[in-house]
């Protein structure tokens, strides 16, 4: 699938998504309101990930890919000036909503992730959640180099596609929460080639080890355990960190 193919199929994608949810917001089934907490701590990459992001206030960030819109909501009470932006029309709407409820002031607008409509060295950090797999990474990674500021700093939180098991159990095994895009695909260390070439700084750490059996087991005492077990263990082993559910990469502009 070529690009404007490709992304046509995923904004399509994401705009019944958006639907969905906000059909569920007109009828209460959900709250646009929420607390900063609950959404750092609900994935358990979360929060390090946002502390990657360094101190916010007075900043100027980007939420690259915004979705929902709630680490936009989160980095503006961090006390940073935020643009969000994705390329559905459906969740930018989402995210504008969200900013509302919850009382901040944010910048909406619908924008392609290969080619940002910023002017250069705009951005002091870049926020993205589950976007990067999605992309072209040359392009955006050149893209995102040109909006950062010199020593500007980017956080991704991606699906990680090192571990062959659970590439089988992705493929092959029905879990809740597995809709998929035609052409996206869990990275790997080859993937982030095109960014190595672009940035001085990459560094990937992996989350969710054994951790990740929380996609089809929830006993919160045995995932406190295993989560506890996954610090000691990818303390010791960094190594590991290829075979986890999910990685942090975090990407550094030159000064």
């Amino acid at each position: 699938m070529h690009g404007t193919e490709r992304r046509l199929s995923e904004q399509l994608f994401h705009d019944r998504q958006a639907a969905e949810r906000a059909d569920s917001f007109r009828a209460g089934r959900a709250d646009l309101r929420f607390d900063t907490g609950s959404y750092l701590d609900h994935e358990t990459w979360v929060r390090p990930a946002f502390e990657a992001l360094g101190n916010l206030r007075g900043t100027h960030a980007l939420d690259y890919g915004c979705g929902h819109g709630m680490a936009a909501v989160a980095m503006a009470r961090a006390g940073a000036t935020v643009t969000a932006f994705d390329l559905s029309p459906g969740y930018v709407n989402e995210a504008r909503a969200r900013a509302a409820a919850n009382g901040v002031r944010i910048e909406c607008v619908a924008a392609d992730g290969e080619d940002l409509p910023f002017p250069d060295a705009s951005f002091d950090a870049v926020w993205g959640n589950a976007i990067l797999h999605h992309l072209d990474l040359a392009k955006a990674g050149t893209e995102l180099r040109r909006v950062l500021k010199p020593g500007g700093v980017a956080v991704f939180c991606e699906p990680w596609g090192g571990n062959p098991v659970l590439g089988f159990a992705r493929g092959s095994l029905p879990y809740p929460g597995k809709d998929r895009t035609p052409d996206e695909h869990p990275l790997t260390h080859r993937d982030l080639a095109p960014l190595r070439a672009i940035f001085p700084s990459v560094e990937v750490r992996g989350f969710q080890l054994l951790g990740m059996v929380r996609r089809v087991w929830r006993n919160r005492r045995a995932l406190n355990l295993l989560d506890a077990a996954d610090t000691q263990l990818l303390r010791a082993l960094p190594a590991l960190g290829n075979w986890c559910r999910y990685a942090v990469i975090v990407l550094r502009r030159e000064q």
